[in-house]
Formats: C-alpha cells, sequence, structure tokens
C-alpha cells in the first residue's frame, strides 16, 4: 500500500505560515550561497586569468626559442656549403672535412641556445650520426638518445615528412622533444630534455601545492615542477578555458598549447590554495548559509509545537463537531497564554450549544411523535365507516355467521390499532394483522379478492412501522376491487443485500387497472393525490411517516406493472431484533 501524504489546504494558516517562513529563508539562503560561488568563481576567474598571462608569456619564449632553432637548422640545411658536402661527397676525405667544420659551427651555435640540449646531423647512406651536445647534458643521457635516434632514423626515413614540427618522444624514463629536418641523404635536427624546458618555470611563483608542467596533447604527463597532489587528473580538455579537475574536483587547470610542438605548458593549483586569500566575508556568508539551513527545521520545530499543533487539535475537534458529534471537547494540553483563552471559551460555548440542542432535539421528538400518532390515527375513522357498512349489509342478508366472523376480525383489528400509537411493532404483529384485515374485505367483496403473503421466517421478529402494509393493501382494495372482476393481491418480503447496506423490500402488487399518469406523476413529487376515485391519502401517509422515521434511508416506488396492475416498493432500512 503506497505511501499517503497528508492533505493541506492552500488556504490554511499552516500552509501559509510554512510557505511564508520558506518563501522568506530559501532565497536569502540561496542568495547567500549564490553570492558565496559566484565570489569563488569571480576569484577562479581572476587567478586563471593572471596565471594564463603568465602561463602564455612562457610558452611564448619557449616557442621563440624553438622557432629560433629550426631557423638555423632551416638555414644550415639551405645555405651552408659544409652541410651540402656532406650531402654529396666527393670523396670521403671531403665529407670528414665538412663534418668537422659543421661540428665545429654546431659547437659554436648550441650556447646561444637556451631551450637546445643538443643538434644533430645524420647521414642515412653511412649510418653516421653526428651530434653536438651542451655540457650539462651527461654521457648516459647521450649515449641513451643517440642510440635512438640510429633507429628512429635508419627505421622511418621518411619521418621528416611526416613530423613537420617539433614532436613529443618518450626515451628511457624523460621525455624529449625533437625536430627532424631531411635534406637528400642528410637528416638534420635538435633535441631537448623536458626537463630543460621546465628550468625557467621553477620562477613561477605557484604556492607549496601548485604546479607548472608539460603534458603531451594526448593529456600524458611529461614532466613537472612539483609532485602533483592527485593523480586523477584529466588533461586531455582543450586549454582555451580554464577547468576543475581531479578526483575531488579541487584543482584549477590552466594551459597553454605549443605553436612549435604537440605539447602544452599547464599550471595545476589546488582550490584551497587559491581561496585562502579570499576575504573573511566568504566564510562568514558560508557560516551564515550554513546556520540558516540548520535554523529553518529548528524554526519550523518550534513553529509546529507552538502554533500548528494547536491548530492541528482545534481543527480535528471542529471537523468532529461538523460531523455532527457535539458532545467532543478540546483536550488540555499545555499551550501558550493565548490557545488556552481560546480552547477554554471553546469549550464552554460547546457545552452550551450541546445543552441547547438536547432540548431542542427533546421538543422535536415529541412534536415527531405527535404528528406519527396523528398520521396513524387519520387511517382509523375512514376504515371504521368501511366495517360499519360491511355490518350493515350482512345485516341486511341476515347473515349472523358472517356477522359473528366479522365481528370477530374487527376486535381482533381494533385492538392492534388500539396499541398502533407505537413507532414499532414486529413483522409478524403487522402481517398478522394485515391478514385479518384481508378477511374482513374477503367477507365485503366474497369471490372478489384474493391475496398472498410471502415472507421468510427469519424476518419475523424484524420492527417496522405499523400500517404499512394494510395501507397499500387498503388502497388497492379501494381502487382496484369490484364486484365485475376479481382482483389478485400480492404481498412479497425479502431481505435485499445488492447495496452497501442490507434493506427490506416489500412489494405489493395487484391485478387491477393500476394507476393513471397523473396519478404517477403527483405521486412521484410528493404531493396528495386527489382523482375521480376520490383521494389517495394513505400512500401521502406512509411517505411522510417513513421519512419522520428513516429521513433519507427509506424510499417508496409506485409504478403499473405488467400487463396491468399497480406495483409498490417500500425498501426499509434492516434492523437487528429489538
Amino acid at each position: 500500500m503506497g505511501l499517503r501524504l497528508p492533505h493541506i489546504s492552500w488556504n490554511s494558516i499552516r500552509f501559509k505560515l510554512v510557505a511564508g517562513l520558506l518563501i522568506v529563508t530559501v532565497p536569502l539562503i540561496t542568495l547567500l550561497i549564490y553570492n558565496n560561488f559566484y565570489s569563488i568563481h569571480v576569484v577562479h576567474n581572476q587567478v586563471a586569468s593572471s596565471i594564463k598571462n603568465l602561463i602564455s608569456l612562457y610558452e611564448g619564449q619557449i616557442d621563440t626559442q624553438l622557432q629560433d632553432a629550426d631557423r638555423n637548422l632551416l638555414s644550415l640545411v639551405t645555405s651552408d656549403y659544409d652541410i651540402r658536402s656532406m650531402n654529396t661527397p666527393n670523396s670521403e676525405d671531403e665529407y670528414q672535412l665538412a663534418k668537422h667544420s659543421v661540428s665545429v659551427k654546431l659547437s659554436s651555435d648550441i650556447v646561444l641556445y637556451k631551450s637546445v640540449d643538443a643538434f644533430y646531423v645524420y647521414s642515412q647512406s653511412r649510418q653516421d650520426l653526428l651530434d653536438v651536445f651542451k655540457a650539462s647534458v651527461t654521457f648516459p643521457e647521450r649515449d641513451q638518445v643517440e642510440q635512438y635516434l640510429q633507429r628512429l632514423l635508419s627505421e622511418h626515413p621518411n619521418l621528416a615528412e611526416i613530423r613537420g614540427s617539433w614532436f613529443v618522444q618518450k626515451i628511457g624514463q624523460d621525455y624529449y622533444m625533437l625536430r627532424v629536418i631531411q635534406s637528400g641523404d642528410l637528416y638534420i635536427g635538435a633535441w631537448v630534455n623536458a626537463k630543460t624546458l621546465l628550468i625557467p618555470l621553477n620562477l613561477i611563483n605557484l604556492g607549496n601545492e601548485g604546479s607548472a608542467l608539460f603534458v603531451t596533447n594526448q593529456g600524458e604527463l611529461m614532466v613537472s615542477t612539483n609532485p602533483l597532489v592527485d593523480e586523477n587528473i584529466d588533461f586531455s580538455k582543450s586549454f582555451q578555458q580554464f577547468y576543475i579537475s581531479g578526483s575531488k574536483n579541487n584543482l584549477l587547470i590552466v594551459g597553454e598549447p605549443s605553436q612549435k610542438g604537440d605539447f602544452n605548458l599547464v599550471a595545476v593549483i589546488p582550490d584551497k590554495q587559491i581561496l585562502q586569500n579570499l576575504p573573511s566575508l566568504t566564510r562568514i556568508i558560508e557560516v551564515i548559509s550554513l546556520a540558516s539551513i540548520v535554523l529553518i527545521p529548528i524554526s519550523l520545530f518550534f513553529l509546529r509545537h507552538i502554533l500548528l499543533v494547536p491548530l492541528k487539535r482545534m481543527i480535528a475537534v471542529m471537523r468532529r463537531i461538523n460531523n455532527g458529534n457535539v458532545n467532543v471537547r478540546i483536550e488540555s494540553y499545555p499551550a501558550s497564554d493565548e490557545f488556552l483563552l481560546v480552547n477554554q471559551t471553546f469549550n464552554r460555548m460547546m457545552s452550551q450549544i450541546e445543552e441547547l440542542k438536547i432540548n431542542v432535539y427533546e421538543e422535536q421528538l415529541s412534536k415527531h411523535k405527535a404528528e406519527l400518532q396523528h398520521l396513524q390515527l387519520q387511517i382509523n375513522p375512514h376504515f371504521f365507516m368501511n366495517s360499519l357498512n360491511i355490518l350493515f349489509n350482512l345485516a341486511q342478508v341476515k347473515n349472523y355467521e358472517l356477522i359473528q366472523e366479522m365481528t370477530l376480525c374487527l376486535v381482533q383489528y381494533f385492538r392492534f390499532m388500539f396499541r398502533s400509537n407505537l413507532t414499532f411493532v414486529m413483522l409478524r404483529e403487522e402481517l398478522q394483522h394485515v391478514r385479518n384485515y384481508i378477511r374482513i374485505q374477503e367477507l365485503r367483496f366474497p369471490n372478489s379478492l384474493t391475496c398472498t403473503i410471502d415472507s421468510p421466517d427469519f424476518l419475523e421478529n424484524i420492527p417496522i412501522p405499523p400500517l404499512v402494509i394494510q395501507t397499500f393493501l387498503e388502497n388497492s382494495i379501494k381502487h382496484s376491487v369490484t364486484l365485475d372482476e376479481s382482483v389478485h393481491i400480492s404481498v412479497a418480503i425479502d431481505l435485499m443485500e445488492t447495496g452497501l447496506e442490507p434493506y427490506i423490500e416489500i412489494v405489493i402488487r395487484d391485478t387491477g387497472k393500476g394507476f393513471s399518469e397523473d396519478v404517477l406523476a403527483e405521486i412521484r413529487s410528493g404531493n396528495r393525490v386527489v382523482d375521480e376515485q376520490g383521494e389517495h391519502i394513505g400512500i401521502w401517509n406512509v411517505r411522510k411517516r417513513l421519512q419522520l422515521l428513516y429521513g433519507e434511508h427509506a424510499a417508496i416506488s409506485c409504478y403499473n406493472g405488467f400487463p396491468s396492475g399497480a406495483v409498490i416498493e417500500i425498501k426499509l432500512p434492516y434492523q437487528s431484533e429489538r
């Protein structure tokens, strides 16, 4: 079974108070939080912009130095006589002399290029490598790079066509930027260790945990000034804008791509190092925001305890009163003085209302009882006149046996009528009275009236209003029975359980000519019916009595049967034996 949320009206005080509190506090907290994040964003922008300018400056210097080295190499290729002699020597001596001259020239040039560790010339046909190093290059490093260059240039003769600029290559444990220019049989180039390019970057103040580093275009770390505080940093994004990375998204990444090679200069700065210079106002905002978030449930708790709970109790009591329970009161409980006064006044007022309602109810009961007795007695004079008429007719024909039977039936009939001022009688008593009444009518209309009564035994002790069935039988006999044509009347009583609550159904049918359309219209509208055959007071009388006894829980339906005859359906609420 799903969870059902309590229904709260938008017009209730509870909703307005809680909504008002949230409308005031939530925008303020949101504004504070937004201001805090905006301040952080502004600081990020300022720091990133400053670092970006510094990184761009250093990257521009590196690119300029690499470009100068490029120009020097291109100058050797296009205009140096010794390079041309090494490329197409006339003799081995000429090749060696040219090689010596190139070595001397490169040795003098290399001191001019701080961003280059070595120049080299490689003859593919002779598998001969000439290289010139700076003094800072160690022999193991030199040997390692030479072996790699010889292997690379011998295995990839078209490398210069593919590599049109400085490219990154990992040799051993270090990363190098290499340049290759092909001229006939010769490969002329330069290389530099990434650590060499990183030396000037140590002058950049990025804090104790900040770091400047080189990464490849694929995001692979080459070398850094300080060990990285987080290994889960993504360097594969574009460096057009700064971004936040790291396993906790707490590192500011600023980079600048090289225009001369497939590498990038990047600065990594921890977020806490950036924000430590923020004004103390930011921290105050954080404290206020956090305190406001904590105070919201506390405020709601006190609001609920002081105002909403007393209101809820009052509303619960008023709903019960609205359902007719005027004997309920607001229980005593600790509350504010105002609510205590309201509760006491309300309870006192409800006591007075209950007392007044009891008095009015007793008066209404007396009035209803008098009205019921009056309605029940309305039938007696009418039947009394009919009974005297029957006795008169029997006396005229001197049928003393029937006069005795008729007199006995009348005694039983009037004995029941004298106690008919009761509100309810047992169904068996009502049916016994009905049979006695039918016998009187059979004596009045011999061979013209028959009647059958069908009622289950388990309903014989069910209470029903007196004279309900007899009234409709009397109405059928009055308007249907004649000496010319016999009429059959049937009474069927049963317990129906088709709806939410069981009810007693009484169906009375006759084989007469039935109701006219005008009479049915008047009956259904609840009016008294008067036609050429007289006034149908019985139907209106019973309906009025049932309304007084049951309210809307009882019903009477009148219609014509097929092929003829009148049908009366009476539905009474099922009441247990009492």
